[in-house]
């Protein structure tokens, strides 16, 4: 068999990168490579449409191994395991641990309680775990951070009393004070002073983490793949220095660090991100001479974008999770939170609960996702990519670090500016059609109403009444604009009506019709599609018997020198009148009173917006 294999690979002679780039070059018929193949990616580098053996050989990532610095390719050896993990409200001790209770037998295997501050006590806290075997399942705990050195405190007690093997307890306590610097501008610098003690009072326990890196709000926020990677190895290293400038062992400092990162659509990129912040994380905390290696292994807890997620057509929020909680299971992290589906416009109920374990339960479970270690290692695409995110992350750590740290950054407030930044080109972007929302600007569904909903305000949960000192960052989700204008629509005495009045070249009105409802049903519109009209009398008369409140003339360019003038004056004031595309003769067409064009390069919110002026809904 070996013999026949050789034999049938040695009759053929591997094409060498110069005769595939030859080859591209014929089949582009003259177009620019670079123009029309390579992918400018929004991290700031640049993706080419293949790559070879001979590209990757020049990489240091694919020379690692599994649970080896620098852990590029994961902190285990032998498998690539996660923890399935909720979040439950643990507003009232008895019904958070009823819940837990109930999750457990289903497939979690971490919870995360959120207790509010002032429920911090010894019998909250043993009420909370009762029945919970807390050294067989992971456990984690958020609260106010002013509270946080007292919860620390009663779990060790608690789990003094259960007597549980120590080094058998994982878990964490999501204390970040900087966190509400960045989000809220609160000024909470004083706090920072606690992160010793806390690492002190948690110091036997060495699988229980309590300094939290929440870089996740970031990606919730926009941020592009290597800022969120970038300003989380800074803002990790600022806990690490200020542990150690307090006397806090290295090693221990860097066991006692967790990052919460979020999950952005970007599949392949996801995935390389997670091997590369694993790999940067290593060398930085190698700086600081830990003791052993296993120091440098960086903790991840990923969750699934909230940024991306919509309000209408919101089971496509499935999809998206979906692909995002592959890629953090392909790309080796600690532990994956699925966000339930309807999180956007209500508190998720038990169903979108179940389904968001089920995703991961799927992938773990019968796809088998958690089984072979580091998964994609030696994709060629996924090395380069690994590559690529790491050197953009880390030029942008070393410009923090330029800056005096991550908290004189956000101080001054200079990450918060380039968040908000990418906020609101991606939202330009959304409005202009060049950044798809599946379901919001790109192919709505039609007939979909709101049925009540409405977007979920963003909140802290924190009572701090502390006065905003310093720039916060400012995010809504990406749809929101969209999502705004659709349910203004639907507040409106009247649906508006919009009618495609094709004619013409088949080909063209079809296409342009087909795009024009997709544009227009994005403000929640009827859209009323057509085969086609002999004359434009007869189209006219069907859009006006319609009850037509917008007329889109689709035809193709040469022939909306003929049709579009004369439709436009038999549909005089009674409806919107619209061309579908930019034809040659647009300067004609408007200087004989024609206003309203829609194409490709059209900003579809603004011109929505305008539609719906003129319509006068507000």
């Amino acid at each position: 068999m070996q013999d026949t294999k050789e034999k049938l690979f040695s009759e053929f002679q591997a094409p060498t990168t110069q005769e595939w780039l030859d080859k591209i070059q014929v089949d582009l018929k003259g177009a620019d490579f670079e123009k029309r193949l390579v992918w400018r990616t929004p991290e700031g580098f640049n993706v080419q449409p293949f790559y070879r053996k001979e590209d990757v050989e020049k990489l240091q990532t694919p020379d690692a191994m599994p649970g080896e610095f620098p852990f590029v390719r994961g902190n285990e050896k032998n498998d690539n395991t996660w923890f399935v993990r909720q979040e439950i409200d643990a507003a009232d001790a008895a019904e958070a641990n009823a819940k837990a209770l109930d999750i457990l037998n289903k497939g979690i295997d971490s919870l995360s309680f959120n207790i509010p501050g002032k429920a911090v006590s010894a019998e909250f806290v043993e009420k909370l775990l009762e029945g919970i075997l807390c050294d067989c399942v992971e456990v984690n705990f958020s609260t106010c951070k002013r509270h946080s050195l007292e919860l620390a405190q009663i779990l060790t007690a608690y789990f003094e009393t259960k007597g549980y093997d120590k080094e058998r307890i994982v878990g964490s306590i999501d204390w970040d004070p900087m966190e509400k610097i960045v989000m809220k501008g609160k000024d909470v610098e004083p706090l920072l002073q606690i992160a010793p003690q806390l690492v002190e009072a948690l110091k036997d326990y060495p699988n229980f983490r309590c300094i939290a890196v929440n870089a996740v709000s970031l990606n919730n926020s926009g941020a592009y793949i290597t800022q969120e990677l970038g300003y989380a190895l800074a803002w990790g290293n600022e806990y690490l220095q200020q542990l150690v400038d307090a006397g806090v062992d290295a090693t221990l400092a860097a066991k006692n660090i967790k990052f919460n990162m979020g999950i952005s659509e970007n599949y392949f990129m996801e995935i390389a991100k997670f091997r590369a912040a694993r790999m940067l994380w290593a060398q930085i905390v190698k700086q600081y001479e830990p003791k052993c290696d296993c120091a440098c292994k960086m903790c991840v807890n990923a969750v699934t974008s909230t940024y991306n997620m919509t309000l209408f057509d919101a089971h496509v929020n499935l999809l998206r999770s979906q692909t995002e909680s592959m890629s953090a299971a392909i790309g080796g992290v600690h532990s994956i939170v699925v966000t339930p589906f309807d999180a956007a416009y209500e508190t998720p109920n038990d169903f979108s609960e179940r389904i968001a374990r089920n995703q991961q339960l799927l992938l773990k479970e019968e796809c088998h996702f958690g089984i072979v270690a580091d998964p994609s290692a030696g994709s060629y695409y996924v090395e380069q990519l690994t590559t690529a995110i790491a050197e953009q992350a880390w030029k942008l750590f070393l410009k923090v670090e330029e800056e005096g740290g991550f908290l004189a950054a956000i101080k001054a407030g200079t990450v918060q500016d380039d968040i908000n930044a990418t906020n609101t080109k991606r939202h330009t972007l959304a409005a202009q059609r060049r950044e798809f929302i599946l379901g919001t600007n790109q192919f709505p569904n039609f007939t979909e109403k709101a049925e009540g909903k409405q977007p979920l305000a963003q909140c802290c949960g924190c009572a701090s009444n502390d006065e905003t000192a310093y720039k916060a960052v400012s995010a809504t989700r990406l749809a929101a604009d969209f999502e705004n204008l659709r349910l203004a629509t639907e507040k409106a005495e009247k649906q508006p009506v919009a009618f495609m009045l094709t004619i013409g070249n088949l080909v063209w009105r079809q296409a342009r019709a087909q795009f024009s409802c997709n544009f227009l049903a994005s403000a929640g519109y009827k859209v009323i599609d057509n085969l086609g009209f002999p004359t434009i009398e007869e189209g006219v008369a069907a859009a006006k018997a319609a009850g037509a409140d917008i007329i889109v003339l689709c035809s193709s360019d040469d022939e909306y020198a003929e049709y579009a003038i004369p439709a436009f004056q038999q549909v005089g004031s009674d409806a919107i009148f619209i061309v579908a595309g930019a034809p040659a003769c647009s300067e004609d067409l408007k200087a004989a009173g024609i206003e309203n064009f829609i194409n490709v390069k059209s900003n579809q919110l603004e011109t929505l917006k305008m539609f719906n002026e003129k319509l006068g809904i507000k």
